[in-house]
């Protein structure tokens, strides 16, 4: 059978047939779009290619096959369901690839050791629910993307796609990352509220465990926007994502960018809704854990072309609620839980079997025994507690603003360099301070030899700050160099423990990770609203010529001496209320004694 796709996108009265033929090619920057208005290129994007941004990954083969597209059919809805069998899948030898116990153990062991140790805020552990299709492999898809158009409501795509190498079938509800008359956007999703009838919406709107996914996937998202938008992303939302059996929470971002659409993908590959936060340090995790591929789960489907101003398109749904079959019948279906410090191994091996059988029953293989019950309409109860979301969250990312707004006299024209220690909340950390008026330059930490500014800031990362490895060798020689040499120095997170240690204050493990954690602090004398990601902290103790701002049991908070300061939050997370305010004012100062070039002429 020739390569042929079928996808319907939420709110359409048509599904689109596409048909063309199939080409491997090696990398993103390869995948074929060729001139002329409309969809050009259907491109099937497995996890692998995760080693194009050089993230590690179990490296399974599996390829990047792109449909060329030749022809473009549209249907109307009513037209293609009556035209797609409906008999239900039957399976046979159905079972996980990990039995419960072991998936527990690997959950348990991540909360442990890398969650508890400072790895990072939250992390997507997978494993695949694996059968046998019985008859024709793509007559079987078939009467599946059937039951999804008839029985699933609230996908963002609903789709078939097949390349003769392997058929896939789903229902993503995820947007990973859009472009259209010049917006990138992204669509970051958490939170589960099944439709079960145990509890109600609004208990589900106010748990801490659903509210805290969220804006850390919401952080993460902001990091990826910062890379590809001009200004960053601007925060919509959020909203309830309402499907068939399950609802979600939902934000929107959105923000002008001007990248090769195949580049936007490279900078976005992948959402940490299935991979983690922060993303690279994730994907170690997930490497170290899994240990074997993820075939297409966590990738995307990229649908790619041109306007008719001749401007790329693209959009590009996340790769999950989704079915791959061989033309051998074998059926997989991975499903993920994202641990956070809230879990428990039971409530995610839990969480794994409602995902795989949430998916089975929309595809028609299984019958679910739970009745559905539709939770209620958008209220006004449900409405304030979707707008208390926002409460004490960064109106730096949720609203707009004239270019200069913000910009500091003291900081405008000065130049900042800042140092990624593996987390790219630099780059979010980037937009504000060009906000108040700095040029700013991100570098690794691997560079040889940081460019001269006035002023560096040594930024955040995973990993225990007292370790022996490179980059944190690395780090504590750059941090001693620049006090050594008087160079105005910010620390951020892993540079503020760096910063502390190096002036002589202990650190310590927290007790209980800090991941996702928004709370009001003193900050030397004035009540400030910010947001850690931490698993480590400094310990308060005298020391001449630095000022200290900590709880009362020592963890501190910020330091601030002659020409450096440093803080453990992240000013520029989107749980940081006062971010901004607080760079304004720790940052004049630190510049004070310096001349600079740019602004002296």
């Amino acid at each position: 059978m020739e390569p042929f796709a079928l996808l319907h996108r939420d709110g359409a009265g048509h599904a689109e047939i596409l048909r063309g033929d199939l080409v491997t090619v090696p990398g993103l920057a390869d995948i074929p779009l060729p001139d002329g208005p409309g969809p050009r290129t259907l491109a099937l994007i497995p996890y692998r290619q995760l080693s194009e941004r050089g993230f590690a990954c179990v490296d399974d083969g599996a390829p990047l096959e792109c449909l060329r597209i030749g022809s473009v059919e549209t249907v109307p809805l009513d037209e293609l369901v009556a035209s797609l069998p409906a008999a239900p899948l039957r399976l046979t030898g159905q079972g996980f690839d990990l039995g419960d116990e072991a998936y527990g153990d690997i959950v348990e062991t991540v909360l442990r050791d890398e969650i508890g140790h400072g790895e990072g805020a939250n992390f997507v552990i997978h494993r695949v629910f694996e059968a046998t299709v019985g008859g024709d492999p793509v007559d079987a898809a078939r009467a599946a993307f059937r039951n999804l158009l008839t029985g699933e409501r609230g996908a963002y795509w609903t789709f078939l796609v097949h390349t003769g190498t392997r058929t896939l079938v789903g229902a993503t509800p995820e947007r990973h990352v859009s472009v259209a008359d010049g917006i990138t956007m992204m669509n970051p999703i958490s939170g589960t509220f099944r439709h079960d009838g145990e509890r109600d919406l609004a208990a589900f709107l106010a748990d801490r465990k659903e509210i805290d996914e969220l804006y850390m996937v919401l952080d993460e998202e902001l990091k990826m926007m910062a890379a590809v938008a001009e200004h960053g992303g601007q925060v919509v939302g959020p909203y309830l994502k309402r499907m068939a059996h399950l609802t979600h929470t939902e934000y929107l971002l959105a923000g002008r960018g001007s990248l090769d659409v195949r580049d936007v993908l490279r900078a976005t590959m992948f959402a940490p809704t299935v991979t983690g936060s922060p993303v690279e340090n994730a994907c170690r995790v997930i490497a170290r854990h899994e240990r074997r591929g993820r075939g297409y789960y966590a990738g995307v489907l990229a649908l790619l072309g041109h306007d008719d101003e001749g401007r790329q398109t693209l959009d590009a749904p996340i790769l999950i609620r989704t079915a791959e079959i061989s033309p051998a019948g074998e059926l997989r279906v991975p499903v993920g839980a994202t641990l956070v410090r809230h879990s428990t191994a039971a409530g995610e091996v839990a969480e794994t079997h409602t995902k795989a059988a949430g998916v089975l029953a929309a595809l028609g293989a299984t019958r679910s025994d739970t009745p559905t019950v539709r939770p209620e309409p958008d209220g006004p109860e449900i409405l304030a507690a979707l707008a208390a979301r926002n409460d004490g969250l960064a109106r730096f990312w949720l609203d707009q603003r004239r270019p200069g707004a913000l910009t500091v006299p003291a900081l405008d024209g000065r130049t900042a360099v800042v140092v990624d220690g593996e987390d790219t909340f630099t780059a979010m950390l980037a937009h504000q301070l060009r906000a108040l008026g700095l040029a700013v330059t991100v570098v690794p930490w691997t560079v040889t030899a940081v460019p001269g500014s006035d002023l560096v800031i040594v930024g955040p990362g995973p990993g225990d700050p007292a370790s022996a490895d490179a980059k944190m060798v690395r780090l504590r020689g750059l941090v001693s160099g620049l006090l050594a040499r008087r160079r105005p120095l910010l620390g951020v997170c892993l540079g503020h423990q760096i910063l502390a240690a190096t002036l002589g204050l202990p650190l310590r493990r927290r007790e209980a990770t800090y991941q996702g954690v928004a709370r009001d602090i003193d900050l030397f004398g004035t009540p400030r609203r910010v947001g850690f990601y931490s698993s480590f902290t400094a310990l308060a103790a005298p020391l001449p010529g630095v000022e200290l701002a900590a709880d009362p049991d020592g963890s501190v908070h910020a330091l601030r001496g002659d020409g450096f300061a440093g803080v453990q939050f992240h000013p520029e997370s989107v749980l940081s209320a006062d971010g901004v305010d607080v760079l304004t004012e720790l940052l004049p100062p630190l510049l004070s004694r310096v001349i600079s070039p740019a602004v002296s002429g």
